[in-house]
Parts: structure tokens; sequence; C-alpha cells
């Protein structure tokens, strides 16, 4: 992977730096440990800020052959993501809930070589939504 593939998938939002690349989330340039299936669930929001992943997408995500069950380990993976980014449901600054729907990740999202921040948007994918995709695209190649 070259720096510029690297570079994109370096995403910013608040005090947090996330990279999809090393899987790391750092908050002030200190790393967080974050367990795998928060991380994904943050992934996921990452790549689609703004708009809303669904309960039923996330299952098919981290727990793909399982049809009955995984609703406790989806609320305790996102209960630990917020806990981890002192967010919180009633009064949510990074991931919202959507009752029986899913989650939306509703602040601000800064790839670091910009200057400004890209608001998430639901009527068409901000840039930084495509870098992060094309990224994917090349690890999944790669």
């Amino acid at each position: 992977m070259n720096h510029i593939q690297s570079m994109a998938a370096l995403v910013r939002f608040g005090a947090f730096e996330v990279n999809l690349v090393s899987r790391e989330l750092r908050k002030h340039g200190m790393r967080i440990r974050l367990e795998e299936k928060p991380f994904q669930i943050l992934e996921m929001l990452l790549m689609d800020a703004g708009r809303v992943i669904t309960r039923s997408a996330l299952q098919e995500r981290l727990w793909p052959n399982t049809v009955v069950g995984y609703e406790h380990g989806l609320n305790t993976a996102v209960n630990k993501l917020r806990d981890l980014l002192g967010d919180s449901a009633r009064s949510p600054r990074f991931v919202e809930t959507l009752p029986r729907i899913g989650y939306r990740f509703i602040a601000p999202v800064t790839p670091p070589d910009a200057t400004a921040p890209l608001v998430p948007r639901s009527s068409h994918q901000p840039p930084v939504q495509a870098k992060l995709l094309e990224v994917k695209r090349n690890q999944i190649s790669l």
C-alpha cells in the first residue's frame, strides 16, 4: 500500500483519529484499546457517516451466520464503543441510536489532509467516505 492510500485510511472526528489500515483508535494521539466488534461497528459507521446503518446490516457483517442471539452482543459492542468515545445514547455526540432500526454517525468526519471537516450528509456520499471505500477495495484486492 502506498503513502496516499494509507493517508486516506486515516479519519478524524472530535479528539479522535482512526487508522482503518492498522485498526487503531487514538484520542489526542494516545492509542485506545478497542475490541474487534466495537471497532468494526465504528468502521461501518464512519464509512457511511450521516447514514443509518441498520441493525441487520451490522448483524450480517459482525455475526454473518447467526440468525438469532446476536442482539445482546450487538448492544454490548455499541455500549463499549460509546464508553470509549465518551458518548451516550441519551445525548449522543458521535453515535445516534434509531430505536429498533440501527445507528448513525452524526459527528463531522475529517480526513487528515483536509482543512475543514466533512459534515455527514444523507443526500450523497461525502468525499471522505469515497476515499474510505477506495481504501477498503484496495485492501480486499491485495
